[in-house]
């Protein structure tokens, strides 16, 4: 029997202690999470490093090969057991160490970065490693080490208390392509899970509760085939692949006028054919459909796949499509919530220098922001579900949040105001900026793990929000089928593209203190 249905069955009968835990008083319990902390501060040159080596690989989403290499390489080091190539991701892992009887804690975050969003860290205007090539334009660099460094510390506690309970660490693959968590969930990697902590990078330290802002999304690509004529000399014979994928493109244009504000699409040809006197006979179109409401993705979707079919008989050609990936719009759990925000506020932001606050203002001069305000100095308040629902984008930990309790935490790396997917945005990936807010976001999901260890109230609440509130009415359905694949073939040419390139600049803590040292960065840098 699965924890999970143990732990519905004991809420009802109104016991609490769901594993055989040996009882910790609640004072016990608050010098071990501060224990957990001051491990984390003692750690935090380990925390550097890998923050700054995984900025350093910048590698794009199904590419992660050295990331996952390194990542893994330090969790087996410390005992954990690596399983490699999960859901037929190579570079999907899942890395577990257990302790015995006790809940199963799961941290995730993502490792992927972002297309042409090389940057030097530090320096407050554009200016790449290598141009053209990716960079973390999206702070992922930030997101497992993190998890990796309150991981270690609760280990080290567990062990010396003996604290029964299993830690597993596991990373986002390819989010920006949202095409991983969704088959973790449908081969079945998180049906034994008790709970999930999630983290993301922000510029805050923060946690919500409920349905969130943003949406959900399936991301679907339609192959066109027709037929190749010479375009000048017998253009007649031809059937373009090309024209039909743009009359589907102009189809949903069109329909755009008439979709609900809160729904959003975005597309992109990956094939437009070789050449121009060579009539098309392949072609394809890449779509992101997004909405708040499962529903009503799956409605955009079937609208498409009509469009699709119809431009396939304007033009004599045939259409395919394969799903690439999908998100469930999030819910977050609110027992996990309010637990860690009452760690949050015990850890504080970190305290930013003089020299962080500079590069912030000048980065955001540099990309016009609407503020001009430097990093925040002030914890953001407990996020309270969306009454009111706001678009926006999309995460797959949303199928996760279905599946298992789990939450979002925010941690304060980045800078305020910018806008995202933008080499704006890995700027600060490599500097005392993302070192302090990983340390900070370490803390309290250390802390907030051992009191989930250690009173197991908390997880039978967990429960009991997910079934009687979170799943009461919502059912969650899977958008993608048993013979969907993961698209692992995605980004392999951007990345070969570049990869010898970044390889003279990854990070060599060996000889080198930080990246920038290594760089010759002067922190910060500003343009004269």
């Amino acid at each position: 029997m699965k924890q999970k249905t143990i732990l519905v069955i004991l809420a009802l009968c109104g016991i609490t202690s769901a594993f055989a835990q040996k009882k910790v008083s609640k004072k016990q319990i608050e010098k071990l999470k501060t224990e957990a902390a001051a491990i984390v501060e003692a750690n935090k040159k380990q925390s550097q490093v890998m923050v700054d080596k995984i900025f350093s690989f910048a590698e794009l989403g199904f590419q992660e090969v050295e990331s996952s290499k390194y990542l893994t390489g330090i969790l087996s080091d410390n005992g954990f057991e690596i399983e490699n190539s999960i859901s037929g991701i190579p570079t999907a892992w899942f890395a577990t160490w257990s302790n015995g009887k006790g809940p199963t804690i799961a941290l995730g975050s993502d490792v992927d970065c972002i297309p042409k969003a090389s940057q030097y860290p530090g320096v407050a205007y554009h200016k790449p490693i290598v141009a053209g090539a990716p960079g973390h334009g999206e702070g992922h660099n930030a997101g497992i080490p993190m998890n990796i460094s309150s991981a270690l510390a609760v280990k080290q506690i567990m062990e010396r208390e003996n604290i029964g309970g299993t830690l597993l660490v596991w990373p986002g693959i390819a989010e920006e392509l949202v095409a991983a968590k969704a088959w973790y969930v449908r081969d079945g990697l998180f049906d034994d899970i008790d709970m999930c902590i999630f983290t993301h990078v922000s510029s805050n330290l923060s946690v919500s509760y409920g349905p969130t802002r943003g949406t959900g999304l399936i991301s679907v690509e339609y192959a066109f085939e027709g037929e190749s004529a010479h375009s000048a000399g017998s253009p007649w014979r031809g059937k373009s692949a090309l024209d039909a994928a743009e009359l589907m493109n102009i189809a949903w244009n069109y329909k755009r006028e008439h979709l609900h504000p809160l729904r959003r699409s975005h597309s992109i040809f990956t094939d437009a054919g070789d050449q121009p006197n060579v009539v098309p006979s392949k072609a394809a179109i890449w779509f992101y459909f997004r909405d708040i409401k499962y529903d009503g993705i799956m409605e955009m979707y079937e609208e498409a796949n009509k469009m699709a079919e119809g431009a396939a008989m304007m033009t004599g050609t045939t259409v395919k499509h394969k799903v690439l990936g999908a998100a469930w719009p999030r819910h977050y759990n609110k027992v996990i919530a309010e637990t860690m925000y009452e760690n949050i506020k015990k850890v504080g932001l970190p305290t930013w220098s003089e020299a962080d606050q500079t590069l912030a203002k000048a980065v955001q001069t540099e990309v016009n922001s609407k503020k001009i305000e430097g990093l925040g100095t002030e914890l953001s308040p407990l996020g309270l579900p969306v009454i009111e629902p706001i678009s926006g984008g999309s995460d797959d930990i949303g199928d996760i949040s279905w599946k298992v309790p789990t939450v979002t935490m925010r941690f304060p790396s980045n800078i305020p105001g910018l806008q995202g997917h933008h080499w704006s945005n890995a700027i600060t990936m490599a500097t005392p900026i993302a070192h302090k807010g990983v340390v900070a976001g370490a803390k309290a999901e250390a802390m907030t793990i051992i009191d989930f260890l250690l009173k197991p109230e908390l997880l039978t609440g967990a429960w009991d929000y997910f079934n009687n509130e979170q799943t009461k009415e919502t059912k969650f359905i899977p958008m993608i089928s048993e013979s969907d694949m993961p698209p692992i073939y995605l980004n392999a040419d951007k990345q070969g593209q570049f990869r010898s390139q970044l390889e003279k600049f990854y990070y060599d803590e060996t000889k080198y203190d930080t990246y920038l040292e290594q760089l010759g960065v002067e922190y910060p840098t500003l343009k004269e």
